[in-house]
C-alpha cells in the first residue's frame, strides 16, 4: 500500500455509528477525520427481534452523510461492519439493501468472534508495544467482548449478549436507577459473564484494558471529576454510581462530561462495568483509544496481500483442521479460477468474487471430515457456523451455498441462482469438481466455457471426448442438470 493512501471504517454499533478516514503512512494510520451519530439502531428492536422502520430511517439518514464523506474512495479503501443489533435483527436485509446503496459500499455484518478480533487489533496497535499478555473488554450497546491477547495476537477471543442498550431497556426502565434495580442488572450480567472466568483466568493476564463504548464515556466523565485520567477505578466507579443512584434518574443527573448521546445508555454501561469489576477482581480498568473501527483500517492494510490477509490464513487453519485433501482442493480451485475468468465479465468486483470462489473451491470437501455421505451438505453446514477469522457472515454464507451445490441437484440452492455472478462461480466450481473426479489435472488446455444471455457454452478440441469418455458423460448429466433452472449450458463435446 503507498503512502498516502486515505482509509476508512464504517461501524454500524448498537447505539452510535462511527466513521473514521485515516492516512496510511508505512505501516501506521493517522487520523484525517472522525464523525460519531448517535443512531440508537438496537434501541429500535422490538420483542420479536425486528428493528422499527424509524430505527432503520435514522440509520440510512446517517450513512448517507458517511456516504457524501466517501465519494471518491475505491472499494478496497473502506470497511464497513455491522455488529450485534444487525446479527440479531430478523428483517436485517430490508435494511441493508438500502443501508449499502445510500452508504455507496458493501457492509459486513460480523459475528461476535469477529467482532473480537477486530477490536483487539485496533487496541494493540494503539498500546504501547508490551510482551505482557493483556485483557481487552469492549461494552458494546447489545455485546460484550473479551480477548486476551499478547503484542498484536489475540490468543482468545468470546463475545457476550449484553450491553450497554440492552441492559438499559431491560433492567432500568425509563432510566430510573435504584440500588434494587442494579443489583438485579448485576446478578443477571453475572450469569452471561461466569463463563469469563474460566475462558480468561486472572493468572494469564497483567493489565486490562477498555476498549470503546462504556468504559470510553465513564473514563472521560471521572477525568473531568477530578479523578485519574485515562483509567477507570474502583473508587471511581463507586463514586459514579453513588451521584447516580442519587439523582434517581439518569436524566437529573448533572455531571461535567456526561454526553446527551451517552446519557439514554450510562445505567445499563455502569451495571455491566460492575459486573466485570466484581467477577475479575479489577482495581483499575485502564483504557484503551482503540477499538473496532481502528481494527478494521488495520484489517484493510493486511488484505492488501495473501501473506498478510488473515481471510487467506484461515482458509488454509480450515483444510488443514478437517483433514482436506490440499492437492484436490487447490487443484479443483485452480481450475473453476481459470473457467470463471472465461465468463466475468470486466466488473471491479470480479476480483473479490474469484477469490471467494478459489476460497470456497479449496474448502469443498470440508464436509468430507463428517461424513462422504452428501459431504457437501456438511460442509455448508460447517461454513455456516464456524467462526471464521477475517471473514463476514454474508462472506461465509456465499462461500456455504457454493459448496451446498457443487453437486446434485440445483433445485436446493434455488434462490441463490437468480444472481449471475452466483450462477457463474456456481458452473465453474462443479464443471471444476467433475472434471478433477479423477483427482489428478485434467486436459484444460483442450476446454473453452463462453457465456452469453443466459447461456453458458462449454466446447473442446476434436478427440478430447474420446479420450475423456467419464468426463464427456458427467458434463452431459451437468448440461441436463442445468436445463431445469432458467439457466443452460450448451456443450460442444467433440
Amino acid at each position: 500500500m503507498d503512502n498516502g493512501t486515505l482509509l476508512a471504517a464504517v461501524d454500524l454499533g448498537s447505539n452510535s455509528f462511527r466513521l473514521e478516514v485515516g492516512r496510511y503512512d508505512s505501516g501506521h494510520v493517522a487520523r484525517v477525520d472522525y464523525i460519531k451519530e448517535p443512531v440508537r439502531l438496537g434501541a429500535g428492536l422490538d420483542e420479536y427481534k425486528n428493528l422499527s422502520l424509524a430505527a432503520m430511517e435514522r440509520g440510512w439518514e446517517c450513512l448517507a452523510r458517511f456516504g457524501e464523506r466517501l465519494q471518491g474512495f475505491k472499494k478496497t479503501q473502506v470497511r464497513a461492519v455491522a455488529t450485534q443489533t444487525l446479527r440479531e435483527a430478523r428483517n436485517r436485509d430490508d435494511f441493508m439493501r438500502k443501508a449499502q446503496a445510500v452508504l455507496g459500499f458493501a457492509i459486513d455484518v460480523i459475528s461476535g468472534h469477529e467482532e473480537a478480533r477486530l477490536i483487539y487489533q485496533g487496541a494493540s496497535h494503539l498500546l504501547p508495544q508490551s510482551d505482557e499478555r493483556r485483557l481487552v473488554i469492549d461494552i458494546g450497546g447489545r455485546s460484550t467482548e473479551i480477548i486476551l491477547g499478547l503484542g498484536y495476537e489475540p490468543l482468545r477471543l468470546e463475545s457476550y449478549r449484553l450491553g450497554s442498550v440492552s441492559w438499559t431497556q431491560r433492567y432500568f426502565a425509563r432510566g430510573q436507577f435504584t440500588t434494587p434495580m442494579l443489583r438485579t442488572a448485576v446478578i443477571a450480567a453475572k450469569a452471561v459473564l461466569d463463563e469469563a472466568l474460566d475462558t480468561f483466568p486472572a493468572a494469564e493476564w497483567k493489565l486490562a484494558y477498555g476498549s470503546s463504548g462504556s468504559a470510553g464515556a465513564v473514563c472521560e466523565i471521572l477525568a473531568l471529576n477530578g479523578f485519574e485520567p485515562d483509567v477507570i477505578t474502583r473508587p471511581g466507579l463507586d463514586w459514579l454510581t453513588e451521584r447516580l443512584l442519587r439523582a434517581g434518574n439518569v436524566s437529573d443527573l448533572r455531571l461535567e462530561g456526561l454526553r446527551d448521546d451517552r446519557r439514554p445508555v450510562l445505567c445499563g454501561g455502569l451495571s455491566v462495568l460492575h459486573t466485570l469489576f466484581e467477577l475479575f477482581d479489577l482495581q483499575v480498568l485502564h483504557r484503551s483509544y482503540g477499538a473496532l473501527r481502528q481494527g478494521a483500517l488495520f484489517d484493510l492494510i493486511d488484505r492488501e496481500s495473501d501473506q498478510t490477509d488473515i481471510r487467506e490464513r484461515t482458509v488454509r487453519w480450515l483444510g488443514a483442521r478437517y483433514a482436506v485433501d490440499q492437492a484436490q482442493a487447490e487443484r479443483v480451485a485452480a481450475l473453476a479460477v481459470r473457467l470463471f475468468a472465461q465468463v466475468a465479465d470486466e466488473d471491479p468486483l470480479n476480483g473479490r468474487y474469484s477469490r471467494k470462489l478459489d476460497w470456497a473451491a479449496r474448502l469443498h470437501e470440508i464436509g468430507t471430515h463428517i461424513s462422504h455421505e452428501q459431504s457437501y451438505r456438511h460442509g455448508a453446514y460447517i461454513l455456516d457456523h464456524v467462526d471464521a477469522p477475517g471473514f463476514s457472515l454474508p462472506e461465509l454464507h456465499r462461500m456455504s451455498r457454493l459448496v451446498l451445490g457443487q453437486r446434485g441437484k440445483l433445485r436446493k440452492i434455488e434462490p441463490e441462482l437468480q444472481e449471475e455472478l452466483f450462477a457463474k462461480q456456481l458452473l465453474c466450481l462443479r464443471l471444476a469438481v467433475l472434471l478433477c473426479h479423477a483427482r489428478k489435472d485434467p486436459d484444460t488446455a483442450a476446454l473453452r466455457l463462453g457465456y452469453k444471455a443466459n447461456r453458458f457454452k462449454f466446447s473442446s478440441v476434436p478427440g478430447w471426448s474420446k479420450r475423456y469418455p467419464q468426463s464427456a458423460w458427467l458434463l452431459e448429466e451437468e448440461a441436463l442438470a442445468w436445463q431445469k433452472t432458467h439457466w443452460a449450458l450448451d456443450l460442444d463435446l467433440r
